[in-house]
């Protein structure tokens, strides 16, 4: 899969200007149920990676704090899911994105990467515009 995107995923990284950072597809992300369904608009916030998971979490419509909220999906398995967030998989972390028909809105979320520091420093390695 990451082929197919490569080329889109680095044009999304460029236009925001900042360094692409990979998302192997053998690693999983979280995403919500809702996604399958046609919910919109959807939305995907990159937080640290973290063992076999790539820190990427996407959901459809309002976000819940229910613990149950996302399922483990490897990434791999995104094109069958919602093949239009693929090309934003590429942003460090600390970005967002929200898409819905004519509608994309991307943005870097510095109250993500204090998060992420809370936990490891690393993990904002290249999240600064180039």
């Amino acid at each position: 899969m990451n082929q197919k995107y490569l080329k889109e995923q680095i044009q999304v990284c460029t236009r925001f200007g900042v360094t692409p950072m990979p998302c192997p597809s053998n690693l999983k992300l979280g995403i919500s149920e809702n996604v399958r369904e046609g919910v919109l608009p959807i939305n995907g916030v990159h937080l640290r990676e973290e063992g076999d998971t790539c820190g990427w979490y996407i959901w459809a419509g309002e976000e819940s704090n229910d613990p149950t909220f996302f399922s483990p999906l490897h990434v791999e398995h995104l094109e069958n899911w919602c093949p239009g967030a693929i090309p934003y998989l590429m942003l460090p972390v600390g970005w967002r994105f929200q898409i819905a028909p004519g509608h994309e809105d991307v943005w870097f979320d510095a109250g993500v990467v204090e998060l992420c520091k809370a936990y490891d420093a690393s993990c904002f390695d290249s999240h600064e515009s180039s």
